[in-house]
């Protein structure tokens, strides 16, 4: 089993539920996806996992169809119930761009039929990649002969976001900007046209990741100092973001997560 990784909340309980994998996708598919995952679940009762997501875009097999599913802004949720599995594929910030007919920001906070970018065939398999034991070697065979040509921009792309997630505490859109020699409108339309999403968005999710993270570790949180470290104006403006986003404030959030924690050593 791999470790969930940022944006999962409440990593512990989810781990008692949830298992996943990340199978490394070949040479040839690598260019554009950044890792297989499949995800099973065994629940008692119903269970809601909620992840804040990541600036890519995912293909998923799952039960009846499978989907592409664009950048969600705001929290992903997914009601779990008995068994199960699904198989996805994360494809790196802008490597969707190649398969879709216009800007990747078309799919943002929506979910499309595979069908559409990959053909009937994709349906064809979904039964197929549900039940084997190895899926992901059966998505791997479907697409590396549908791998598009190169795209140097995509891979510029993806490597600023990489950047922009990896560091974002004092990191600014006018320095990625720079960094890849562009005004920061080019780089704004860029991003719209390859990830989804702005570049502000990028480095606004990759802080709350690190905030929700923080918080799921159980310790006495300093607000005001974290909020600082991040970027933010003050401790309110970071209280507002967390908020909004995740349905609760982020010490509030803590303490939830400091809770289960203790309940899950009891257990």
């Amino acid at each position: 089993m791999t470790e969930f990784g940022r944006g999962v909340l409440r990593p512990d309980e989810h781990a008692r539920r949830v298992e996943l994998t990340r199978p490394e996708p070949s040479p040839a598919v690598a260019r554009f996806v950044e890792h297989y995952w499949r995800v099973r679940w065994w629940v008692e009762e119903p269970y809601v996992s909620q992840i804040l997501s990541h600036p890519a875009v995912h293909l998923v097999f799952e039960a009846p169809e499978p989907l592409v599913y664009g950048v969600n802004r705001g929290l992903f949720s997914r009601r779990l119930e008995g068994s199960g599995q699904v198989l996805g594929v994360k494809f790196r910030p802008g490597g969707f761009r190649p398969f879709a007919d216009g800007p990747v920001t078309g799919l943002t906070d929506r979910t499309v039929p595979a069908t559409e970018f990959f053909g009937a065939e994709i349906a064809e398999i979904n039964a197929s990649v549900l039940t084997a034991g190895d899926p992901a070697a059966i998505v791997a065979d479907f697409l590396e002969p549908r791998m598009p040509e190169a795209d140097p921009l995509a891979e510029d792309v993806a490597a600023m976001v990489g950047q922009m997630t990896a560091e974002p505490t004092g990191f600014r859109v006018d320095q990625a900007a720079a960094a890849l020699h562009l005004s920061t409108r080019t780089l704004q339309r860029l991003f719209a046209e390859y990830v989804g999403v702005s570049p502000k968005w990028v480095l606004r999710r990759a802080r709350l990741q690190e905030a929700a993270a923080r918080a799921d570790q159980g310790d006495v949180i300093d607000w005001a100092a974290l909020a600082g470290d991040l970027g933010y104006a003050d401790q309110a403006h970071l209280t507002r973001d967390f908020t909004a986003t995740v349905g609760l404030p982020p010490a509030r959030y803590s303490r939830s997560a400091g809770d289960q924690s203790q309940m899950a050593r009891i257990r």
